[in-house]
């Protein structure tokens, strides 16, 4: 590619992914609404909001890909959550159709599965669960994926990231977990693939504790090599098991479960 877009470039998962992507376009485009690293050689720093149309117009002209990794990533109130992670997303999507629809790769959640349990095997047919308002709008970026894919023959990878860190921090990421080599593995695949179309892809590695079935994006050619199991004596041994009726040993969203609806 010429040039690649990474929104939510300040953000922990972008900031992790910058430079593990600049083999991927001879540009690098980086955009989040704070403030970012200055740009290195090939890249491009651009401040955006999401909810800004015509930011995001300008922010996708020109480019050849999209990683969508922008928007709010934790439990907030629902009028931060509305601009960044609906309207910015309309927004996204309304500028990759009037830009000649570059693929995207959309970071999607488990949250949109948060109040399956489990003790449940999933697959991509199973029905969303959202745990909160973070995950109902990931429910809403999934369904206008699909829409503007049915409708416009826009390609994206809905990708419901696990718990994307260099390694699991709890129990619950023994099953969630999903190394930063093979989520780069993965874009890869994605922007390589001859067809794609609008598939959704349980981001995880190849952990022994599983609750998601990705044969339905096997097509695809994507492997996860990584499993949590190398660290399973640190983890028990940094962390207390929680209890049996704890959301973090009940759902698969583990502690979103619990939390509020955010007032301001």
């Amino acid at each position: 590619m010429k040039r690649l877009l990474i929104t939510g470039a300040a953000g922990g998962l972008g900031q992790m992914m910058r430079s593990r992507l600049s083999h991927m376009a001879e540009t690098i485009r980086l955009s989040d609404l704070a403030e970012m690293a200055p740009a290195g050689p090939g890249e491009e720093v651009v401040q955006a909001n999401l909810a800004d149309e015509a930011a995001v117009h300008d922010l996708v002209a020109g480019c050849d890909g999209i990683v969508h990794f922008g928007g709010v990533s934790v439990e907030q109130p629902f009028d931060p959550i509305c601009d960044a992670n609906i309207r910015g997303v309309y927004n996204l999507y309304e500028a990759a159709r009037a830009h000649g629809h570059p693929r995207i790769v959309f970071a999607t959640s488990n949250h949109v599965v948060g109040y399956h349990t489990q003790d449940r095997h999933l697959g991509v047919e199973d029905p969303m669960k959202p745990d909160g308002l973070y995950g109902v709008s990931k429910c809403f970026g999934e369904a206008m994926a699909s829409m503007y894919h049915s409708k416009f023959g826009q390609e994206t990878a809905l990708v419901r990231i696990g718990s994307c860190f260099p390694e699991p921090r709890n129990h619950r990421m023994m099953a969630t977990w999903f190394s930063p080599d093979d989520f780069v593995s993965l874009i890869e695949c994605v922007f390589r693939a001859p067809r794609l179309g609008c598939p959704i892809i349980w981001g995880v590695s190849d952990n022994e504790e599983s609750w998601w079935d990705n044969s339905a994006a096997r097509y695809l050619g994507w492997r996860p090599r990584d499993s949590s199991a190398r660290f399973r004596d640190k983890v028990e041994a940094g962390n207390t098991r929680p209890e049996p009726d704890a959301p973090d040993a009940v759902y698969q969203g583990g502690a979103f479960t619990a939390e509020p609806i955010h007032r301001d």
